[in-house]
């Protein structure tokens, strides 16, 4: 009596699959004629090569991105999920205490979308913590005019009157 055959497991047939896959490949490859042996080059005689010029470098080095003569100003248009893009990446860099950074990213927010509050006001907290009270009032104001009556508003208004009070004092 001869033992019972087994029935073919998945992982055969996903090896017999693929083994397909990479033979059909193959002499795809070779019909046409991609794997043709590469004719010798004619070897050419050392007394008609041109020696390269010496007075010009080989390559040349692209210039900076920063010190182009007429950079093109970048063009925003109204982009909000570009900048809420620019706000999450920016409370990022806040969370990390990168403080710089995170208002670049802010600015880049509130440029992509000018009514976009959030960025206002995460804008004016990035420049109260690096002591720029201008930007700070600026960005706060902007904040309470877009939106007067969110939760943040009275912590807002709270901290530009003590700036008020604090630019008042000689």
């Amino acid at each position: 009596m001869t033992p019972p055959l087994k029935p073919r497991t998945t992982a055969t047939a996903g090896v017999r699959f693929w083994a397909f896959r990479v033979a059909a490949a193959l002499s795809c490859a070779l019909a046409s004629g991609l794997f043709l042996p590469v004719p010798p080059v004619a070897a050419q005689d050392k007394s008609q090569q041109t020696p390269p010029a010496s007075d010009q470098p080989k390559y040349q080095e692209p210039a900076e991105e920063d010190t182009q003569e007429n950079p093109q100003p970048k063009v925003y248009a109204f982009n909000p999920m570009q900048a809420q893009k620019e706000l999450t990446v920016g409370n990022f860099y806040f969370k990390h205490g990168k403080y710089r950074a995170a208002q670049l990213r802010f600015e880049e927010s509130t440029k992509w979308n000018p009514g976009f509050a959030e960025a206002w006001l995460r804008l004016g907290e990035t420049e109260e913590k690096q002591n720029d009270a201008d930007g700070m009032r600026k960005a706060f104001e902007k904040f309470l005019e877009l939106d007067p009556q969110s939760k943040a508003a009275e912590g807002v208004r709270d901290k530009l009157r003590a700036l008020n009070a604090s630019a008042k004092k000689p």
